[in-house]
């Protein structure tokens, strides 16, 4: 109790990370605790992951570490999120939209309930907490940071990836101008796109493999994007807004290599 008296005393900050029970963004959830940061984030499917995630992060750190149920493809969940955090932790310093999912499928294909979650869940709910906390942070005067988790498919097409590629190119864009209409007020929005990252343990195989075409020999890791949004949203970021910081071992930095041998690989191809 006393530790965590300190803490607020000087000055703990807060933060609401959108899909944190696992993977990415509970790569970030850690990194920020870590850093000082009080959690809230949200889960849908995986309530024995998040459990997990808060028990860690109070044990190891003895930060305020809150789970929340959120359908966020629901338009009134996500409208309604940043006043429930509010309620929650009092203030918000940092929002990470990170939830997202990904459908592959050829557009022809695609069934129209799947383009609609995506783009609900991967766009409008993006956009709807981004408005909604701008708004907040506006008004309290807080110079806050967003960060939303984009994708390297947003910056490269790839088959049967139209509409998760779209997505995640949409928010891209819609950093760089949420990120102008916030500067005036102090508030940093930036984004990061991810490539290649294990998520889940297992397929160590498949792993190695996909390393092998990465120009750092290797796939990335949670540990690695969350150590990339602790770096942005403090102060030694503060000149930093509107940008979008690929991390993804060079992933896609060569392009369309011309070396046709087929032990070259790489290319357009499918992804696995």
């Amino acid at each position: 109790m006393l530790k965590y008296f300190l803490r607020r005393c000087w000055g703990l900050k807060t933060a609401l990370i959108t899909g944190a029970s696992r993977g990415i963004g509970k790569g970030i959830a850690l990194e920020l605790a870590a850093n000082g940061y009080d959690i809230l984030f949200t889960y849908r499917t995986a309530k024995e992951e998040a459990d997990k995630v808060v028990n860690m992060v109070q044990k190891e750190y003895g930060n305020k570490c809150i789970a929340l149920y959120a359908e966020l493809a629901d338009e009134k969940t996500a409208m309604n999120l940043v006043q429930t955090s509010l309620d929650i932790l009092g203030r918000l310093d940092v929002v990470i939209n990170n939830a997202g999912v990904t459908i592959k499928s050829p557009l022809s294909e695609m069934d129209a309930n799947d383009i609609n979650h995506l783009l609900n869940l991967n766009l409008k709910a993006p956009l709807l907490i981004m408005k909604a906390v701008a708004k907040y942070m506006i008004r309290e005067q807080i110079k806050g940071s967003i960060i939303n988790i984009a994708s390297t498919r947003g910056k490269r097409a790839y088959p049967d990836d139209a509409v998760y590629g779209a997505t995640k190119a949409a928010l891209i864009r819609a950093t760089e101008s949420v990120a102008l209409e916030c500067a005036h007020f102090g508030i940093r929005v930036n984004c990061i796109a991810p490539g290649a990252t294990k998520v889940r343990e297992g397929n160590e195989e498949h792993s190695k493999k996909l390393g092998g075409k990465i120009p750092l020999k290797r796939v990335g890791t949670p540990k690695d994007i969350g150590q990339a949004v602790a770096w942005l949203i403090s102060e030694q970021a503060s000149y930093i807004t509107g940008e979008t910081i690929k991390i993804d071992g060079g992933l896609i930095l060569p392009g369309m290599p011309e070396d046709v041998r087929p032990e070259a690989g790489y290319g357009w191809g499918e992804m696995k």
